[in-house]
């Protein structure tokens, strides 16, 4: 088993949503040297406060709770992990024109039903949204606001905008809305793997004029 890099950084959020940034908190799956940027409890209620899914407050009194229940915050952080990985396969699986396996499905499902529990279906303007806010504090409330998300995602139009950056050096394996306005966004971001692709094709570029013979 290929050992993961724990990075230290934050991974940018070019996902275009919130379950897509979740999942790209790992990168390069499959490959020689994939990326960990959670790798504690900790780190992930830190990402999900720089994604701005919680604030200030709410990242305070998740991180005090974790103090006081170790165990269980390690047990939340490797059950965020599995449900990343799920969302991961499920839409890596649309991003191809493929069929994700009903498992997936079926452990979001059961995941967004759990979440559901803590939700209150509040009024936005002319419209109904869930909302999670509420008194209590259980450890799991950092995921919730991502299974809304991978859910509102799965069943909507937007997912066949989904796609998969395939690397300029190896596996890249982020995820991403393609709004581009002709559908034809290849690359995680320009500034990640498009420049590396970009830089490495005019070097080959200018060895080639190199090599041809003078006339």
């Amino acid at each position: 088993m290929v050992q993961a890099t724990l990075r230290t950084d934050m991974p940018p959020l070019i996902g275009g949503c919130a379950c897509l940034d979740f999942a790209n908190t790992a990168g390069g799956r499959g490959g020689e040297h994939p990326d960990e940027y959670l790798g504690s409890y900790a780190r992930l209620v830190s990402w999900s406060r720089y994604a701005g899914l919680l604030s200030d407050m709410e990242e305070r009194r998740l991180l005090e709770e974790a103090e006081r229940r170790p165990d269980e915050a390690d047990r939340v952080y490797r059950w965020a992990t599995e449900l990343r990985e799920t969302i991961y396969r499920i839409f890596s699986a649309f991003g191809r024109n493929e069929r994700p396996a009903q498992d997936d499905m079926d452990r979001l499902k059961r995941a967004h039903l759990r979440a559901l529990e803590h939700a209150r279906l509040g009024v936005a303007g002319r419209a109904a949204r869930w909302e999670w806010g509420g008194e209590e504090y259980p450890l799991d409330r950092v995921l919730w606001p991502l299974v809304e998300s991978a859910v509102e995602l799965v069943t909507s139009s937007a997912l066949d905008r989904v796609r998969e950056c395939p690397g300029a050096m190896g596996p890249c394996t982020w995820l991403f809305l393609d709004t581009s306005k002709g559908g034809k966004r290849r690359w995680c971001s320009m500034s990640e793997c498009g420049g590396i692709f970009k830089a490495r094709r005019q070097t080959a570029r200018r060895r080639a004029m190199r090599a041809r013979p003078s006339a």
